[in-house]
């Protein structure tokens, strides 16, 4: 019989929230058994190691972002579905920052394939399509609007941007408009 209700999604959702609350980095088996109030040896019936956990909340988290930038794409096409697949990202790395982390982690082979990172990348590639790039070109384009959310957010987050006076969402709405010229201009 599992000690303290424990389950394996019970353990994942409440790591997810820990990363949340103090940071992905120091979602260790000991900082979660001591939220349960159990040992350790408890945990590992349900996960096998610190590496199974980190990695169980890095494809918890990409099927969560996936489910909401899958919402916020619905019915949306050309520069409203980039917009809209770039709002919902920066929302989910900032209302969940630990486990935005987490979703950034690099997953073994059979992790990534299990993962919702193939919807990810299938959402991107349909938003790309209505912008004409085909392969090799959706390839780049990702990894330039990857590299764009992701750097823009992690330097909103770290408070980079508050040095002056313009509004940040001001200049995310720039961002994202260039994004959209340098999409319908692709060479």
């Amino acid at each position: 019989m599992a000690r303290a209700g424990l389950t394996a999604q019970r353990l994942v959702d409440a790591a997810a929230e820990m990363a949340d609350e103090v940071g992905f980095d120091k979602v260790t088996i000991s900082a979660l058994a001591r939220r349960f109030g159990v040992k350790d040896a408890s945990l590992y019936s349900h996960v096998k190691n610190a590496q199974d956990l980190r990695e169980r909340v890095a494809m918890h988290a990409l099927a969560e972002l996936a489910d909401q930038v899958g919402e916020a794409l619905a019915g949306r096409a050309g520069k409203d579905a980039l917009v809209a697949f770039a709002n919902a990202y920066r929302t989910y790395a900032k209302t969940h920052p630990g486990r935005y982390a987490a979703a950034q982690m690099q997953l073994r082979p059979e992790a990534l394939h299990a993962s919702a990172a193939r919807k990810h990348s299938d959402m991107t590639r349909a938003i790309l399509r209505g912008y004409g790039l085909d392969e090799p070109d959706q390839t780049d384009a990702i990894r330039m609007l990857h590299s764009t959310f992701h750097g823009y957010v992690s330097l909103e987050t770290a408070g980079a941007f508050h040095h002056t006076p313009r509004e940040v969402d001001a200049s995310w709405s720039r961002t994202l408009d260039a994004l959209d010229a340098v999409l319908r201009a692709w060479p």
